[in-house]
């Protein structure tokens, strides 16, 4: 039996997550409009999902870098939500600038910027009815 390596105080725990999405094109305009980032887009003919990818490190394996990313994911098994899990995406460095952006985007701010102990927050929906959190340490 082979043993398992323990997560280290070095790794995230959380390495890996998808918010599910209607229509993928309008999702990932939103939030490349938002935070000002460029996604790529990969059909699974497989499992017959629609992935669309935040930025990452290529060549980086996420579960052991302590990077975490996700993807938006188009398919018949998710639905989006306003309940559950909530997932924070980094708004550095100005978490004011990517609020600012979302409802012109078609989003909707629920919690505008609120200081934390660890920073700032902001809730938001997103054009597919996503309950979805930004953060900024300033």
């Amino acid at each position: 039996m082979q043993k398992l390596k323990k997560i280290s105080e070095h790794t995230n725990v959380i390495t890996w997550f998808e918010i599910p999405v209607i229509d993928s094109d309008r999702a990932r305009t939103f939030y490349e409009t938002i935070l000002d980032i460029k996604m790529r887009t990969v059909q699974m003919e497989e499992t017959n999902e629609e992935l669309t990818f935040f930025p990452s490190v290529p060549g980086v394996i996420q579960a052991t870098s302590g990077r975490v990313t996700g993807a938006l994911v188009r398919s018949e098994n998710s639905k989006p939500s306003q309940e559950g899990i909530l997932v924070y995406l980094n708004a550095s460095p100005d978490i004011q600038t990517v609020i600012d952006r979302i409802e012109p985007a078609g989003g909707k701010v629920l919690v505008p910027r609120k200081q934390i102990p660890a920073g700032y927050i902001a809730i938001f929906t997103d054009t597919e009815g996503n309950r979805v959190a930004v953060h900024a340490e300033v």
